[in-house]
């Protein structure tokens, strides 16, 4: 069962306290135009451990029902399991779904946090901290694709397979564009896992949420700490 998340970062840094109080007890609730029923949106289970606030952002979805010659409209509940990380006066935010909808998440986060968009951001990793990941797990990598490639109509290039940096075509596309995404077995936790410079993880082997938390803020957070780093 493959199992995705991505990461983004709080534009401003709030405590743990703070930023526990805003999230406590949050729950709106919704009328459905046209139908008696109400969408709630609620956060769940909230809970702090040291450097980490952790809980669940539960959303009710209407969904159509085809029944015969009639139509009917239910309400479907997802749950979006997340995890607010705090390090050296950074805030990251760990969600555990497809990049769509954490994006949505994120969103939905800034809101109800900073009652505006656009305050909780993509935790970017920078093609040199990529490349450097890339290498000192060469050996280890399975897939690589590449973006900004400067040949005309070619917008991405891939490579599969076992020791790609040891090949023509690898260090070819190198000079042609940067690594985009990545595919490595890691040899201290086992795990198969993709990894985008927009901070987007796939986890491909057997994993629950609690490591997928840890291998992110292990293995992902540290990388885009030391892109943010690089750039002052």
């Amino acid at each position: 069962m493959v199992t995705a998340g991505k990461i983004f970062r709080l534009d401003e840094y709030l405590s743990q306290n703070e930023l526990a109080q805003r999230l406590k007890g949050y729950r709106v609730e919704t009328p459905l135009e046209g139908t008696d029923l109400t969408l709630v949106a609620e956060v769940t289970g909230l809970r702090a451990s040291q450097n980490m606030l952790e809980g669940v952002l539960s959303r009710d979805i209407p969904v159509t029902l085809r029944r015969r010659d009639k139509t009917e409209i239910a309400i479907k509940t997802v749950d979006s399991v997340f995890s607010f990380v705090f390090r050296k006066r950074r805030v990251f935010l760990i969600v555990l779904e497809k990049k769509p909808v954490a994006n949505m998440v994120a969103n939905m986060f800034s809101q109800i946090i900073f009652l505006k968009s656009g305050k909780i951001v993509e935790a970017r990793i920078s093609p040199k901290v990529m490349l450097e990941y890339h290498n000192a797990n060469s050996d280890a990598a399975k897939v690589v694709f590449f973006d900004n490639v400067d040949i005309p109509n070619i917008e991405k290039l891939s490579l599969y397979g076992p020791s790609l940096a040891n090949t023509s075509l690898f260090a070819e596309y190198l000079k042609h564009g940067d690594i985009w995404y990545v595919v490595i077995s890691h040899r201290k936790s086992g795990y198969v896992a993709g990894i985008t410079r927009d901070s987007v993880v796939t986890i491909f082997s057997k994993i629950d949420p609690a490591s997928f938390i840890k291998f992110s803020i292990e293995e992902i957070i540290p990388l885009v700490e030391e892109s943010e780093s690089s750039k002052t």
